[in-house]
């Protein structure tokens, strides 16, 4: 069985659980929900509790783009994937991380967030407003401050062709893990309890 050590994620509404995320970031998930409605139930508790991995941090934020336009063409660098990641390793460090786990994209595409073009190297401000850039700069600043870390990027199903490809691309270029979901159980747009197993499943498949 595949062992991920000590865990951060970075995420969006379909990784949090009211509680267990960072004080001030938004939850779609906590005892309220018609389904998943304990954190037993989420796609990250039973993948760390099947392969006796630990959490640290469940970085993740109801709402929240990779790159740092969000809805509305809003300007988000503090709540934005690449600006949480980049916080979070300047205030904790990185040192004992094994695995980093990225579930982003959906927001993206729901907002309609420029998608911009793939970068590797002179990634700028504006270029972070992208989502492509934005991604591409996310991983390499995670392995600039993780380099023995595992990367594991999970793209969600229904996702736009150029949101989806983009992050299969960036992946194959950095050499990190990509795991593309298919035919995911949802409700109002986000995995029901079915579609929690199904992440969880599609996570340990991969790495059977």
């Amino acid at each position: 069985m595949k062992k991920f050590g000590n865990v951060l994620i970075l995420g969006d509404s379909y990784s949090t659980f009211d509680q267990y995320i960072p004080d001030g970031y938004g939850a779609y998930y906590g005892e309220w929900t018609s389904k998943v409605n304990k954190v037993e139930k989420t796609w990250w508790h039973m993948l760390i509790g099947e392969t006796a991995s630990k959490l640290v941090t469940n970085e993740s934020f109801s709402g929240t783009t990779v790159c740092n336009t969000g809805y509305d063409n809003n300007y988000c660098p503090d709540t934005s994937f690449v600006g949480r990641f980049l916080k979070y390793a300047d205030e904790n460090g990185m040192d004992g991380i094994d695995t980093v786990f990225i579930f982003g994209g959906t927001n993206d595409c729901w907002a309609g967030s420029p998608l911009g073009t793939i970068k590797y190297e002179g990634i700028s401000d504006e270029d972070l407003k992208s989502f492509l850039p934005a991604f591409s700069y996310l991983i390499a600043k995670i392995r600039e401050k993780a380099p023995e870390a595992e990367i594991v990027d999970l793209i969600n199903c229904d996702l736009s062709e150029g949101i989806t490809k983009g992050q299969q691309e960036i992946c194959s270029h950095y050499k990190v893990h990509c795991i593309t979901l298919e035919n995911i159980d949802k409700e109002d747009g986000h995995p029901t309890d079915v579609g929690m197993i199904q992440i969880k499943d599609a996570i340990l498949a991969y790495f059977k």
